[in-house]
C-alpha cells in the first residue's frame, strides 16, 4: 500500500474519476461534515490493517466508511471493494457474498475461502465490511483468516460493535457535532424544499431541533423530509413522538435507514433479552449514570445484580451505552432516542411506575451521604458528583414532587442539596425546587422544616428579604412546637444573617452568638455551624471590632484545615481579608481574597466569587491600579444577577463598592470609568478569575499599597468624608 496521510480540507471533493479498480457507488448528495472522524480513520489506515468503525444505528458509519474509503482509493493499488451485509441473513453464505463483491468467486469447484485467499494474497486493497452486526461471529473469522493470508489487504468494518479479533483498532463515531448537524439539517432540507435557508428566526430552533435528536444524521436526514409538510418549529414541537414522526426515507434507501424506529430496532434485534431488559430499565436515567447506580436501580429476579457489570458491557459494546471518562469516575450515557425507545419497551412491560420509584430511591440515598460527607475533605469529589449527577436528582425531585404520597421525599431532597445550591452556584434551581415543594402539603414535620430552613438560606443570599423571613418564621414557630432542636438553631442562624443583610447589626450579633450557643448545644460541627461563626465575624467587622472579627475567622479556618474544609474556609479568608484591607494591610488582604478566589472558582460558588471581586477591586483602587479596580467592579457586575440582588441590597455590604467606585471615577473621570466598566462586563467569570490570578496580560508595573480607610458605620458610602481621607490620587 501507497504511505498516505490523513484527509485534508483539499482532499474532500471526489475525483471525477475512479482511480483504481473498485465497486463503491458514487454518492447522492453532498457529505457534510466529519472533517476530524476523516482524519482519525485515514491516520488509522495507515498504522492498523484492521480498522472498526462503531456507532449507534443512524449514526453515519455506513456513509463515513465509504466516503473515507472513497478519498482514499487511489492509495491502494488494487482498489476499494465494500460488501454490503445488511440483506445477508445465511452465515454459511458470506464467503460467497464476499467473493462476488471482490469479482473473486471460484468456477473450479474449490472452497470459496481458498479462493479468496489466493485472490488477496498478492494484492493490496482495501475492504470495506458494512452492517455485519448479526453476522458477527462469522464475520470475525473471514475476516482473520484473510488478513492472515493476505499481508497487503486492509479491512475497514463498520457495525455497532467491535469483531473483537487481534490487531483491531476500533474507533467509535459519536453523533455530530453542533454545527455539523446544523448544516446537514440545512442541507437536506433544502433538497426538499426549494429555496430553503436557515433564517435568523429559525436559527434557535434548528440548534434546538439538532439537539434533541442527539445529532444523528438519519434522525436529521428524516426530520427535513418532515419540512415538506411542517415548518421547523412545528417539527421541534412534535418531537415528543419521534419515532411515530421520523419516517420516510428515501426509495433505494437500506429498509433500516427508513424510519428511525427501525434504525434503533435494528440494534434492538440484536440484543439478548437480558439486554433488551436492561435498554429499558435504564431508560428511567437522565444524563450520566455509574455502575452502582445501575445495579441498584436496574437489578432483580430476572436480572441479578452479579450478571448487571457483563449486559452493560456488552450494551457498550454494542453502542447503545457510551462509556465517559468524567470527574467523577467512569460513567455512562444513553442518546435521548436510545433512551426513548427504551422507555417504550418498558411502559410496555407496565414496569415503569416501580423503576421510577427504585431510582429515586437510588438518589435520595445519593444526596444524603453527599450532606454528611460534605463537612470533609472529599468536597471537591462531592461537588464534582452532584454536578454530574443533577439530571437525574432533577428526574428523582419530579418524581417525588408528581405525587402527593411523596411529598416529603422531594421536600427533604430539595432541601438535603442545600450545600450544592449554595456551594455550587445553583440558588435560583435549588430556589425553584423549594418553592415547588413547599407548596405541596405534608404530614412529615422534619423534612418540611428543612425544606423552610433552607428556602431561607436561600432567600436571604438572593436578597429576598419577604421570602426569607416568611419561611424562618414558619420553620422557627415549628421547630419550637415540635421539639426540633436542630431546625430552631437553622432557624435562629439564618435570621440572624438576615438581619445582618437588612443592616440590624445589633439585632444580627445578637441572633448570630445564640445560635452559636445552640450548635454547641446539639453538639453541631459543620460547614453550617461554621458559617454562623463567621456571619457573626462580619457582624463585629462591620461594628469595627476588626480583633474580635479575626478570632472568630481565626478559629474558623484553623477547624477547616483540621477538618480538610475548603468551601467555608474560603468564607474565612474573605472575612480575615476584610479585615486586613480595613486595618491597612492590602497586601496580605489580596492574598487571602485570591486563595478564597480560587476555592470559588473551583466550586462554581458565585456569591463567594463575587464577593471576593468586590473587596479585590477596593484592593487593586488602594495599589494605584484605578482603571483595574473598575475592571473589576464590572466583572462583579456582570455575575451578581446570577446570584440575587447585588450585595444582598445591604448598606453595609454596599457601601465598599460605592467607596470604590466614587474613588476610581474620581481618578480616571466619568468617560474612562464607565469604559472600564464596560470592559469588566464583559468578562465572564472564568475570564475574570483568569485575569486576578494570572495577570500575564497586565502592564508589570509594581504595585504599591495606598490607604483607604474604609467609610465610617454611620456615614453615607459616598461621601467624601467617610472614606477617611485619601493619601493619593
Amino acid at each position: 500500500m501507497r504511505r498516505f496521510t490523513g484527509p485534508g480540507p483539499s482532499d474532500r471533493p471526489l475525483p471525477e474519476h475512479a482511480r483504481g479498480p473498485g465497486n463503491l457507488p458514487a454518492e447522492l448528495n453532498r457529505f457534510i461534515g466529519r472533517d476530524d472522524e476523516l482524519a482519525a480513520l485515514a491516520r488509522r489506515l495507515e498504522s492498523a490493517r484492521l480498522v472498526t468503525l462503531t456507532g449507534l444505528g443512524g449514526v453515519g458509519k455506513s456513509r463515513l466508511a465509504a466516503h473515507g474509503a472513497a478519498i482514499l482509493q487511489d492509495r491502494f493499488c488494487d482498489g476499494v471493494w465494500l460488501v454490503e451485509l445488511d440483506s445477508l441473513r445465511e452465515p454459511h453464505l458470506l464467503d460467497l457474498t464476499v467473493a462476488e463483491a471482490l469479482a473473486a468467486a471460484d468456477r473450479g469447484g474449490r472452497p470459496v475461502r481458498a479462493a479468496l485467499g489466493e485472490h488477496l494474497a498478492g494484492r493490496e486493497l482495501l475492504l470495506v465490511l458494512d452492517g455485519y452486526d448479526h453476522l458477527v461471529e462469522a464475520c470475525a473469522e473471514l475476516t482473520l483468516e484473510l488478513l492472515r493470508r493476505a499481508p497487503g489487504l486492509r479491512v475497514l468494518a463498520a457495525g455497532r460493535r467491535p469483531l473483537g479479533i487481534p490487531g483491531e483498532h476500533v474507533v467509535p463515531l459519536a453523533p455530530m457535532t453542533a454545527d455539523d448537524a446544523a448544516a446537514l439539517f440545512a442541507d437536506r432540507a433544502a433538497s426538499v424544499v426549494a429555496g430553503f435557508t436557515v433564517e435568523a428566526s429559525d436559527e434557535v430552533a434548528v440548534a434546538e431541533l439538532c439537539r434533541r435528536l442527539d445529532g444523528i444524521p438519519l434522525a436529521l436526514e428524516l426530520a427535513a423530509v418532515r419540512l415538506r409538510a411542517l415548518s421547523v418549529n412545528q417539527v421541534l414541537h412534535r418531537l415528543d413522538d419521534r419515532f411515530r414522526l421520523l419516517t420516510g426515507g428515501a426509495r433505494g434507501t437500506l429498509p433500516r435507514h427508513r424510519t428511525l424506529r427501525t434504525a434503533i430496532g435494528w440494534s434492538h434485534e440484536l440484543c439478548t433479552p437480558g439486554e433488551r431488559l436492561l435498554w429499558a430499565r435504564l431508560s428511567v436515567f437522565a444524563g450520566q449514570f455509574d455502575l452502582e447506580a445501575v445495579e441498584y436501580v436496574c437489578a432483580g429476579p430476572e436480572l441479578p445484580g452479579e450478571e448487571v457489570l457483563d449486559v452493560v458491557a456488552e450494551l457498550v459494546a454494542q453502542s447503545v451505552l457510551v462509556r465517559e471518562e468524567t470527574a467523577a469516575g467512569v460513567r455512562y450515557r444513553m442518546l435521548d432516542t436510545v433512551r426513548a425507545y427504551g422507555a417504550d419497551w418498558l411502559d410496555a412491560t407496565g414496569d415503569t411506575a416501580r423503576l421510577r420509584r427504585r431510582h429515586r430511591d437510588w438518589y435520595l440515598g445519593l444526596a444524603t451521604w453527599c450532606e454528611l460527607d460534605w463537612f470533609s475533605p472529599r468536597q471537591a469529589e462531592i461537588a464534582a458528583r452532584i454536578e454530574a449527577e443533577l439530571p437525574n436528582l432533577r428526574v428523582a425531585l419530579e418524581q417525588s414532587l408528581a405525587s402527593a404520597d411523596d411529598t416529603h421525599l422531594g421536600q427533604y431532597l430539595a432541601g438535603t442539596l442545600w450545600f450544592y445550591w449554595v456551594g455550587c452556584g445553583r440558588l435560583s434551581e435549588g430556589r425553584h425546587w423549594l418553592d415547588r415543594a413547599l407548596e405541596l402539603d405534608s404530614d412529615h414535620d422534619e423534612a418540611r422544616l428543612k425544606a423552610l430552613w433552607v428556602t431561607g438560606h436561600v432567600a436571604v443570599l438572593q436578597g429576598d428579604t419577604v421570602g426569607a423571613l416568611g419561611a424562618l418564621q414558619e420553620c422557627s414557630e415549628k421547630a419550637e412546637r415540635t421539639g426540633n432542636a436542630t431546625a430552631a438553631a437553622y432557624a435562629l442562624h439564618r435570621t440572624g444573617c438576615l438581619a445582618l443583610v437588612c443592616d440590624d447589626l445589633p439585632r444580627a450579633e445578637e441572633l448570630l452568638r445564640g445560635a452559636l450557643a445552640r450548635y454547641r448545644e446539639i453538639g453541631e460541627l459543620s460547614s453550617t455551624a461554621l458559617m454562623a461563626q463567621l456571619a457573626l465575624a462580619m457582624t463585629v467587622a462591620f461594628q469595627e471590632e476588626l480583633a474580635d472579627a479575626v478570632r472568630l475567622g481565626e478559629e474558623v479556618r484553623e477547624v477547616c484545615e483540621d477538618h480538610g474544609e475548603r468551601w467555608t474556609l474560603a468564607y474565612a479568608q474573605f472575612v480575615l481579608a476584610y479585615a486586613a484591607w480595613s486595618q491597612g494591610d492590602g497586601g496580605r488582604a489580596r492574598t487571602l481574597l485570591e486563595e478564597s478566589l480560587a476555592v470559588d472558582h473551583a466550586f462554581g460558588d458565585l456569591l463567594g466569587a463575587v464577593l471576593a471581586l468586590e473587596l479585590l477591586a477596593l484592593v487593586t483602587l488602594g495599589e494605584g491600579e484605578a482603571e483595574e479596580a473598575a475592571v473589576l467592579q464590572g466583572a462583579a457586575g456582570r455575575v451578581w444577577p446570577s446570584v440575587g440582588l447585588p450585595l444582598f441590597g445591604s448598606h453595609h455590604y454596599s457601601r465598599l463598592h460605592a467607596l470604590c467606585e466614587e474613588r476610581a471615577r474620581r481618578r480616571l473621570g466619568d468617560e474612562a470609568y464607565e469604559d472600564a466598566l464596560r470592559a469588566g462586563g464583559r468578562l465572564d467569570l472564568d475570564a475574570a478569575v483568569a485575569r486576578i490570578l494570572r495577570p500575564a496580560h497586565r502592564s508589570p508595573a509594581p504595585r504599591r499599597t495606598v490607604r483607604i480607610a474604609p467609610p465610617a458605620t454611620n456615614e453615607p458610602a459616598a461621601s467624601p468624608s467617610a472614606s477617611g481621607g485619601e493619601t493619593a490620587g
